[in-house]
């Protein structure tokens, strides 16, 4: 998020629009490789909505043409939403990998989640506080 800000206040939208595409399209094809890597290694789980492999795969060889030319005709922007994702990866290990943490890092993770729902508006009534009508 903070990544972001910095990016819109330096560059311009079109620029930040590429960045994001970028990102979601290799979100996607990754989210495809975990259908087909699922759908091998476990085949006998629960799924609401089960769709021929065929579908998925073709949907890989466009996705991996799509990124593989996003690549090769820029790669700057790519390279930037890269390491975009990738400072995610610090914030998974403080936040979610590291379970013993000290209570002033906990409580400053707390307050920066508290402050995060406020802003955007998505805080959830706790539990055992009676809701006002």
């Amino acid at each position: 998020c903070l990544a972001t800000l910095i990016i819109m206040l330096v560059g311009d939208t079109y620029t930040l629009i590429n960045y994001v595409s970028f990102i979601n399209y290799l979100c996607y094809g990754v989210t495809i490789i975990g259908l087909i890597v699922l759908r091998w290694k476990k085949p006998k789980i629960f799924r609401p909505i089960k769709v021929n492999l065929l579908i998925p795969i073709t949907y890989l060889a466009f996705w991996a043409f799509l990124l593989i030319f996003s690549l090769y005709s820029e790669p700057v922007v790519c390279g930037v939403g890269l390491i975009i994702i990738l400072t995610g990866v610090p914030v998974f290990f403080l936040g979610v990998y590291w379970r013993n943490k000290p209570k002033c890092v906990n409580r400053l993770i707390e307050s920066m989640t508290c402050w995060g729902q406020k802003l955007c508006f998505v805080v959830y009534p706790q539990e055992g506080i009676a809701e006002e009508e």
